[in-house]
């Protein structure tokens, strides 16, 4: 189909439908033109005869019943008479219009519903989504069902087409999650993760039960989540494993993401479950096998500082519960009393404050620089505080509006603190 096919068929039809709208608006010209010469328009008049009637019914009601006398009925009939005469007028009648009045309306109605659309709004976008239709659309149709991998180098010319014809083919199957799947990989290659998150999401609910879609899924969401397992992710890997507990990538995900949570014992569980599936495997994975080692060996390096950090329990005041949104984010860290860069932070969503309360481990694991460390702060017998902070921009700097908590100074040799956010940043 070429461009010009599918902008004239529109063109064609609002045509169409702009002349009959025309045709619709002379409509009563036409029949006016095939009735007497002069009508005259008696709707007015035989109203006031029907309303005339009824009310004489009424007075004659009450006259029989006694309500009124035979006086009250004469002057009340009387009076409705002289109103009926009076109502009564002769009505010019319609001058019906020419031909060449007639070819006018027919000829301006098109004419203002194009202006109309033309002007109202700005209609380029549409007539580009058009021309990319026209130009790639079987293109991005093969891309979107396998049939191709590369795109042909005309194709790609002007890369906003292609994907334009490839989001609206998706839209067009949108009960397809194997389009939603590729599409997916599109915006990943674009490095637009978000958008990449939204069509893996809409491919895992069209098919649940695909592990390769699942998987995926829960993969580009765990990195997405800067290594973390939301309860989201977390949820899909289990549903993967229910169906296949021998899955290796959801088990090194699940390892992966434990041990990020700081559930270390958890961690190193999957990965014995991973490293004992592989062992049992013909054929040599030695190198796989080491890298599970290796892994381990990082687990117990991270449990170990994990156990020198600090916990910090986080309250928020009652008062201030009902300003938390959901989707603000929770900003904790340690820093020195005299300010500069912390020396462990956390950014964690709202989530983890479950009724106004939640626990978080701050350690050398979070800190934000190799060389600027707790170990290394409380070596030099740095003035250590914890700070917390809500915010509703997602931004590390303090805005208005963020619920904070006063800096607590942690003391040396003290590994638990409680901080309470109880105050609104002006």
């Amino acid at each position: 189909m070429t461009l010009f096919s599918t902008v004239g068929l529109f063109i064609a039809l609002s045509l169409l439908i702009a002349l009959v709208l025309a045709v619709i608006a002379i409509i009563p010209w036409l029949r006016a033109s095939r009735a007497p010469d002069k009508p005259v328009d008696n709707q007015l008049l035989d109203i006031n005869v029907a309303v005339f009637r009824e009310r004489l019914a009424e007075l004659k009601t009450d006259k029989d019943s006694g309500t009124i006398d035979d006086s009250h009925y004469q002057n009340q009939k009387l009076e409705l008479e002289r109103q009926l005469l009076d109502a009564q007028r002769q009505v010019e009648p319609m001058v019906t219009p020419g031909i060449k009045s007639r070819l006018i309306v027919i000829v301006w109605v098109p004419v203002l519903a194009a202006l109309a659309y033309l002007l109202i709004g700005n209609r380029t976008p549409v007539f580009e989504l058009w021309a990319a239709e026209d130009k790639v659309g079987q293109v991005a149709d093969d891309l979107l069902t396998g049939k191709i991998d590369q795109p042909p180098e005309w194709a790609i010319e002007d890369s906003r087409q292609l994907i334009s014809a490839m989001q609206t083919n998706v839209h067009r199957h949108a009960d397809d999650p194997n389009r939603w799947m590729r599409l997916s990989e599109l915006f990943l290659s674009l490095e637009a993760t978000e958008s990449a998150l939204e069509a893996l999401s809409r491919a895992y609910r069209l098919s649940p039960d695909n592990v390769e879609i699942a998987t995926t899924y829960a993969q580009i969401s765990f990195f997405a989540n800067q290594g973390q397992l939301d309860a989201n992710s977390r949820r899909v890997l289990q549903d993967v494993l229910a169906k296949n507990p021998q899955h290796e990538g959801a088990q090194m995900l699940m390892a992966m993401g434990e041990a990020r949570g700081n559930n270390f014992d958890q961690a190193q569980g999957w990965i014995k479950r991973l490293r004992d599936s592989i062992a049992a495997k013909p054929g040599d994975h030695s190198q796989a096998l080491a890298s599970l080692d290796e892994l381990s060996a990082n687990v117990n390096a991270q449990k170990q500082q994990a156990a020198e950090g600090i916990d910090v329990r986080i309250t928020i005041n009652s008062s201030l519960l009902p300003l938390v949104k959901g989707d603000d984010v929770l900003f904790v860290a340690i820093r020195d009393v005299k300010g500069g860069p912390p020396f462990a932070a956390k950014r964690l969503p709202i989530s983890i404050i479950q009724q106004g309360e939640a626990s978080v481990s701050l350690s050398d694991l979070d800190a934000m620089m190799p060389e600027r460390t707790l170990k290394s702060a409380r070596a030099e017998n740095t003035q250590l505080a914890v700070i917390a902070r809500i915010s509703h921009s997602g931004n590390a700097g303090a805005e208005s509006g963020d619920l904070s908590a006063n800096p607590v100074v942690i003391s040396v040799g003290q590994n638990q603190v409680n901080i309470e956010i109880n105050q609104q940043v002006p």
